[in-house]
């Protein structure tokens, strides 16, 4: 395939080693075969001009176009097939006039352009004692990141980063340069927010709301390590579970558990992790002094105050903090500035385990977990992969309660966003890593997880409740869209706008989209 005329950046085309690595993202080594993530051409644009010229190109050749920002896209939808072409943003937009913070009527904003890393903007508004909520992947780059919510550690306490949006900058399928808001284009702005990532126009920039370390003084935070037992798997879960289903849990904590199989990397979880280990636990070090990094448990627990009077629960944290083998900091609860905090709940590492994986990212808004033994039921799951030694697969599980009706994950439904199922109370994610010979060890592991779990008679969700972020199976979007959306009426209005803001099709160069209405 021909390169286009007059781009700046780089373009690179299929048949160089140089294309390998740049068409490279994370589900390559899941879908790389099953699905054709093979763009006929690359382009890394300098400028938006660049992209112009792209879209343009697209458009005469009667071609689509994947944009791509972080290449993390669990399914694969951020890349596309010969003779489609990949835009590619990750290094576009990174120069000093690329991210600003300024103050407006006594309020924090932060302009940023999609082309930096989680890690990197986290990083960044530390500097500024700044902090939003966001995810826990470090590579994550933020256009897909803001377009699928940004669910991470804050959720219950300040909603989605996605919430927090003023404006988006984006370039139309006529090369138009926009500026999108409630006030311009409310519908446009919904649907960019959660609606169909990727497919409505190129966002290169976005103007999002922070919040201050000084307004949140006495912030506190727990990160704890346990060395995997079943038992302690289930005193844990039980205490999210007693949270979740108490709809009155006080909007200021947070939750979080994972769990990791033997030979993840948890230096990258915890700097200093190893000097502990090889004073604590000697016995886990090989001859070479390598160490064989054990099956965990993680716990992420925060507090934060709102308003004045507000006091911390110690028991709470107390009751988590029980048997834990390692506490991040000089005192089990430390107090910390929130921008602190937030690149505490950060994982440092690119992914969890270098292999392909069956992913599942399950919610629920099930107020009866307790009574329905769902802690019995997925610690018994769990311990099918991580309890067996040897069994060549991996799990990577993460439990977060999100709902309530003190939380701001589910008191901003209506705020002008699309992001789906605000009703959530918590959400899992147990993504089952395997070689190619224990494939099908890990895809009959999760079928037992699908059958029991979801469904009429399901112990976690009567509904097939899914999420963009974490999105899994079929690769077709309109097939299962109701697993996406809540109803036909919210998928019909965002067929209608794809219809609009995509007439040519530029934007629709795979499966995993919101179909345009005819």
């Amino acid at each position: 395939m021909a390169t286009i005329a007059g781009i700046t950046g780089n373009q690179y085309v299929p048949g160089t080693d140089v294309y390998d690595d740049a068409k490279y993202q994370y589900a390559t080594s899941t879908y790389g075969k099953e699905r054709d993530l093979n763009p006929g051409l690359i382009v890394q644009p300098k400028t938006k001009e660049d992209i112009v010229l792209t879209l343009k190109y697209a458009k005469e050749k009667n071609i689509a176009v994947a944009i791509k920002t972080g290449g993390h896209q669990y399914s694969g939808a951020s890349s596309t097939s010969a003779p489609n072409i990949q835009l590619d943003l990750e290094t576009s937009f990174r120069k000093a006039t690329d991210r600003t913070i300024f103050e407006k009527d006594g309020k924090s904003y932060a302009r940023t352009s999609v082309s930096w890393s989680l890690g990197e903007f986290n990083a960044w508004l530390t500097e500024h004692q700044l902090f939003v909520p966001h995810g826990q992947c470090t590579e994550v780059h933020l256009g897909g990141h803001v377009q699928t919510g940004g669910y991470g550690q804050l959720a219950r306490s300040f909603g989605l980063f996605g919430d927090h949006v003023l404006s988006l900058e984006i370039i139309d399928t006529d090369g138009n340069f926009k500026e999108v808001t409630k006030a311009t284009d409310a519908d446009l702005f919904w649907a960019f927010l959660g609606g169909s990532p990727g497919n409505l126009g190129v966002l290169t920039h976005f103007t999002i709301q922070v919040h201050r370390d000084r307004d949140y003084a006495g912030s506190r935070g727990m990160k704890a390590l346990y060395f995997y037992d079943t038992e302690t798997l289930r005193r844990l879960i039980n205490i999210l579970v007693e949270m979740s289903d108490n709809d009155a849990f006080p909007r200021n904590y947070d939750l979080c558990v994972s769990v990791l199989s033997s030979a993840f990397p948890l230096l990258d979880l915890w700097p200093g992790l190893d000097e502990w280990m090889a004073r604590a636990h000697p016995e886990l070090y090989g001859k070479d002094g390598v160490i064989a990094w054990p099956r965990t448990i993680i716990v992420y627990a925060q507090w934060v105050p709102f308003k004045s009077g507000d006091v911390c629960d110690f028991s709470w944290f107390d009751r988590i903090r029980e048997g834990s083998d390692w506490v991040l900091g000089d005192s089990a609860v430390e107090e910390k500035p929130m921008s602190q905090l937030t690149g505490d709940w950060i994982f440092r590492n690119v992914r969890e385990f270098e292999h392909p994986y069956v992913k599942r990212t399950y919610t629920t808004r099930s107020r009866t977990l307790a009574a329905d033994k769902w802690a019995d039921w997925v610690v018994e799951r769990i311990d099918a992969v991580v309890g067996p030694e040897h069994n060549r697969c991996w799990l990577s599980a993460q439990l977060q309660c999100f709902g309530g009706r003190n939380s701001m994950f589910t008191r901003n439904a209506g705020n002008g966003t699309a992001y789906s199922w605000r009703d959530t109370s918590i959400g899992c994610t147990m993504d089952c890593f395997h070689t190619d010979e224990t494939k099908d060890r890990a895809e009959d592991w999760q079928k037992v997880n699908d059958q029991e779990a979801i469904g009429p008679h399901g112990v976690f969700s009567k509904e097939d409740r899914r999420v963009l972020w974490g999105s899994y199976g079929d690769w077709n979007l309109d097939a299962v869209w109701n697993t996406y959306f809540e109803d036909r009426a919210k998928y019909e209005k965002l067929q209608q706008i794809r219809k609009r803001v995509d007439p040519y099709g530029i934007f629709t160069p795979n499966p995993f989209c919101v179909k345009r209405a005819d």
